[in-house]
């Protein structure tokens, strides 16, 4: 019999299947899908998903109020020793905010090969930013692709 393993906690896999939980929350509000969580020592200290309907606010995008909501809990705002777990590639203006923050790790899952950070030379984010892509990348990019496809129907 063969058995899927289980995704232990703590690991960059279990932390983007909570990030996904917001993009569905998104989704179901008509949002565009997008997740975010930030961790700081192993433990969930912000969640969020894109608002810029519900908002009517072009920035409010999920790294946005994520960034937002973790500054609030640590009461500061630089997010030194956290990491971002973010279901699509943040756009530049949400690379910068994640420079100014310091956040010292950045995951995310899908690409956006239209307006993610990584089309800017030199790139945004803060030098000693660790950065890991692609987990959970199928998944999210699905969601996202579903979503536009509801949209144009």
């Amino acid at each position: 019999m063969n058995q899927e393993s289980p995704i232990s906690p703590f690991s960059d896999e279990y932390f983007m299947k909570q990030a996904m939980q917001e993009a569905h929350k998104a989704f179901e509000a008509d949002e565009i899908p997008v997740g975010a969580i930030i961790v700081s020592n192993n433990r969930i200290i912000a969640r969020a998903h894109n608002l810029t309907e519900r908002l009517n606010d072009v920035t409010a995008h999920a790294e946005m109020q994520a960034i937002t909501a973790a500054a609030n809990y640590l009461g500061g705002k630089y997010l030194k020793d956290c990491t971002l777990y973010v279901t699509l590639e943040p756009c530049n203006m949400c690379a910068g905010a994640l420079a100014w923050s310091q956040i010292t790790k950045i995951v995310y899952a899908a690409s956006d090969d239209k307006r993610g950070f990584s089309r800017f030379t030199p790139s945004p984010l803060h030098p000693r930013t660790e950065l890991i892509s692609g987990i959970m990348k199928e998944e999210s990019a699905d969601l996202i692709q579903s979503f536009f496809a509801k949209k144009r129907k």
